[in-house]
């Protein structure tokens, strides 16, 4: 008997009151869902300020807080709970406007509501974009990526135990042009890593470590990732999403997940400018945040999946 195929029970527009609204990250936090984004005239280019929404069910959703930066565009909003009961907001910082060539930095903030948020933090070094941070066993930890030239782009696991001072624990030998990279861990401590590549033959690879995470094994993943995100449900099976290029078509996609596979099996409705999920574990279904442009504008908005 074929494995029953995921379905998609529920889907919502939940924001489209800016330009462009994009690159979602989605937590339940104190009883609430709280969804985060960037938002900004255009992709790329210009300033762009992070949006986080609140809601008790997902389906009406409300203003929690918008954050912001004179001068820099806050990119890629990642959100995770710190082992004191925190949220913790991870951000791309990018400076515009220049007539030098623009820099950036990772920004990170912290709530304790998920309303009111600490003033932003650089943390790391200038060329940095830790992209996000999975927290385990009382550390987070995440992939920062380095752009040295047009051909050289490299990537390192750092950690911290304070979400503002990190270590590197080692180079990460992955080639292709990678950067966007999520771990999650497995109960018996293995970590995995889901990693975008824009050389080579494009295509994600994914790998595993066990502590302290300095040896990696890497497989391909036989897709181009746009925002690789995936989690390790409680039974061990390995959920993954992310925007890949299907019949030419760029589409947001649910796909299972192995150490050394990637298979998609469904396309929510989307299409263009997309990708860039949020996922969370709840109640027996996946919850999905993503954007899209398949309407018109680039919008934000909530899937609940039945695996």
């Amino acid at each position: 008997m074929k494995p029953r195929l995921p379905e998609v029970v529920f889907l919502r527009r939940i924001w489209d009151r800016a330009p462009h609204s994009a690159f979602t990250d989605l937590i339940h936090f104190q009883g609430s869902w709280y969804c985060a984004f960037r938002e900004g005239e255009t992709h790329a280019g210009s300033r762009g300020r992070v949006r986080i929404l609140v809601s008790g069910d997902g389906s009406l959703w409300r203003r929690a807080a918008l954050l912001s930066e004179r001068g820099v565009d806050l990119r890629d909003p990642k959100l995770s709970l710190t082992p004191d009961g925190r949220l913790m907001l991870l951000a791309g910082g990018s400076r515009y406007g220049e007539r030098a060539r623009p820099g950036r930095q990772p920004r990170v903030s912290f709530s304790v509501s998920g309303r009111r948020w600490r003033p932003l933090r650089r943390i790391l070094s200038e060329g940095d974009w830790l992209w996000r941070a999975t927290w385990h066993e009382g550390h987070a930890y995440g992939v920062t990526y380095r752009i040295i030239d047009r051909r050289r782009w490299t990537i390192a696991l750092c950690a911290s135990g304070d979400g503002l001072e990190y270590r590197e624990l080692c180079a990460l030998p992955v080639t292709g042009k990678p950067n966007e990279a999520t771990i999650r861990f497995r109960r018996d401590g293995t970590a995995i890593a889901l990693v975008r590549r824009e050389g080579g033959d494009g295509k994600g690879w994914i790998g595993a470590s066990r502590p302290p995470y300095t040896e990696w094994r890497w497989h391909a993943a036989a897709h181009g990732i746009g925002g690789p995100n995936f989690l390790v449900l409680p039974d061990g099976r390995m959920w993954a999403a992310g925007r890949l290029v299907l019949g030419g078509v760029p589409r947001t996609v649910i796909a299972r997940m192995e150490i050394d596979a990637f298979e998609p099996v469904l396309e929510l409705p989307s299409g263009g400018d997309c990708g860039y999920p949020g996922l969370a574990w709840r109640g027996g279904l996946l919850w999905v945040s993503y954007y899209s442009t398949h309407e018109g504008r680039a919008s934000i908005y909530l899937a609940k999946v039945a695996l």
